[in-house]
């Protein structure tokens, strides 16, 4: 996700969009244990978006 995209949304929104994003990259983790994933960039992007989501959360609860 985009930066621009994180903003629009609310709390509410960002807490359910960061559940959905850490599971996804405990289900690739765990895939690419067990067989290399295709493209192992996914997880280093669904980190940064976790950090992004995280940050904004902060932002909009102070």
């Amino acid at each position: 996700m985009k930066k621009a995209d994180i903003k629009n949304l609310s709390a509410g929104d960002i807490q359910n969009k960061l559940a959905e994003v850490k599971a996804e990259l405990t289900k690739l983790k765990l895939a690419h244990k067990i067989s290399p994933i295709e493209n192992p960039i996914q997880i280093k992007d669904l980190r940064k978006t976790i950090a992004r989501l995280n940050t904004e959360l902060t932002t909009k609860q102070q």
